[in-house]
């Protein structure tokens, strides 16, 4: 039975970051103002300039104690990132109320074929070791790299499964299989913004009447020396060896700013048509009012555009039929690259002009890393506890932060209606959402 309703709502969340499985041990984070940060610890990062990330210790996750035991197996073809997402799906159904497939001999509570898939994902690296290993056996005489060889005979030394491991759309595919969603299925890989964008997916299938709820946001793991290289040569990364306070490394839209740090992680939302969730007794955090998306025309992919960026959040401002006053909250990327950061607040200007200093900001960069194609997933699943809770979590970063209310403070109560959630992402892509509290 289709359960067609135009509104939409987020009612789970899952997420995983550098504290750990579940929100709620990074929320905890976020109020005491302690932040994940600190040295790379899974390979040695002495020879890059930026040595710190948003890295989960190696006993904070396994994907094979989160799993049913009936997809233990499928693990061994699992890269870091789809570990991640499908870790995180789980916490998010088990947050929904929901039963799936893949949570045990209950019958779903959804019909699958009523069920979507929408997950963002990034450029995965392939693991060192692996991928070294079928490298060392092209080498010439003088131990030189054969690319002749590799091309021919050496790429046969990979695992026979090895593509399967890093294809982007894996996230989708392990995620769908574990919780038998039938209905429609997409990967997207944009960056940062590659959460939001699904999540925006996810909202238009529901509306128009192709599903009652989809497992939607993304994950990525920046955590490996070859993502970490890439990112190295952006020139956009913070350096430090690791050594000192690491609250006030990431300075989100400071004169000071040094650039941003790479992170693992990422959120699944269960974004769920109101009337499916109410109809089967769920417990909603959050509507899903308005999304605006945009491609920036900055001269280049790594430059944020500021009238994209305004022209995404007037779209989501008028799909959900809200004011600039309504907006109580602004959730921004806040990256701590300064270029990004003064396209964000500009573009935040233009819509907001001299009220923006005067809205509180929460970033969440500072605490996890950025886990790019997971970061927007972690942000806005951040916002629905937001709305839920009515409390705005401490700010790590810089005390000045002129034009925009992003300094460092402490965690406070709050009267919350509308929070706007904005993402500039690497590759251009700007998405707006405004998110409402659920009316009691």
């Amino acid at each position: 039975m289709s359960m067609v309703d135009s509104k939409v709502v987020i009612s789970g969340v899952g997420i995983i970051s550098c504290f750990g499985e579940g929100i709620d041990v990074l929320w905890d984070a976020m109020l005491e103002g302690r932040t994940g940060l600190k040295r790379i610890e899974r390979f040695d990062p002495s020879g890059f300039t930026s040595q710190v990330a948003g890295e989960l210790a190696e006993d904070a996750f396994k994907v094979r104690k989160i799993v049913p035991k009936s997809h233990r197996k499928a693990t061994k073809v699992m890269c870091r990132d789809t570990e991640l997402a499908v870790g995180a799906s789980m916490l998010a159904v088990a947050s929904a109320g929901l039963a799936t497939a893949g949570t045990g001999d209950a019958p779903p509570t959804l019909q699958p074929n009523r069920v979507g898939c929408h997950i963002g994902a990034g450029l995965i690296a392939a693991d060192v070791n692996e991928l070294g290993a079928a490298l060392v056996t092209s080498k010439k005489e003088d131990g030189t790299f054969d690319l002749a060889h590799w091309g021919s005979e050496g790429m046969q030394n990979l695992t026979p499964l090895w593509l399967l491991k890093y294809l982007p759309n894996m996230l989708a595919c392990h995620i769908t299989i574990v919780h038998d969603c039938q209905g429609p299925s997409n990967a997207i890989t944009c960056c940062e913004a590659a959460s939001a964008l699904s999540i925006a997916e996810s909202r238009r299938v529901i509306q128009r009447g192709d599903a009652d709820a989809c497992l939607s946001g993304g994950a990525e793991d920046r955590v490996n020396p070859l993502a970490l290289y890439r990112q190295h040569c952006t020139g956009r990364l913070a350096d430090s060896d690791g050594s000192g306070d690491m609250s006030s490394l990431v300075q989100p839209f400071s004169e000071h700013a040094t650039g941003t740090v790479i992170g693992e992680g990422g959120g699944i939302m269960i974004v769920e048509s109101a009337v499916s969730c109410e109809a089967r007794g769920g417990s909603p955090w959050c509507t899903i009012d308005g999304i605006g998306c945009r491609q920036s025309f900055a001269d280049s992919p790594l430059d944020a555009d500021p009238q994209a960026i305004a022209s995404a959040i007037t779209r989501a401002l008028e799909e959900s039929d809200s004011t600039i006053d309504e907006i109580d909250v602004i959730v921004p990327l806040g990256s701590g690259i300064r270029q990004v950061d003064s396209a964000e607040r500009d573009g935040l200007h233009t819509i907001f002009k001299d009220r923006l200093d005067s809205i509180p900001t929460i970033t969440t960069i500072p605490y996890t890393g950025n886990c790019m194609a997971g970061n927007s997933g972690i942000s806005i699943g951040i916002a629905a506890k937001v709305l839920r809770e009515q409390k705005l979590p401490a700010r790590l970063g810089a005390e000045q932060t002129p034009g925009i209310d992003a300094g460092t403070c402490d965690a406070t109560d709050m009267n919350i209606r509308n929070i706007l959630c904005i993402t500039a992402g690497e590759g251009g892509q700007c998405v707006a959402i405004v998110l409402g509290r659920i009316s009691s």
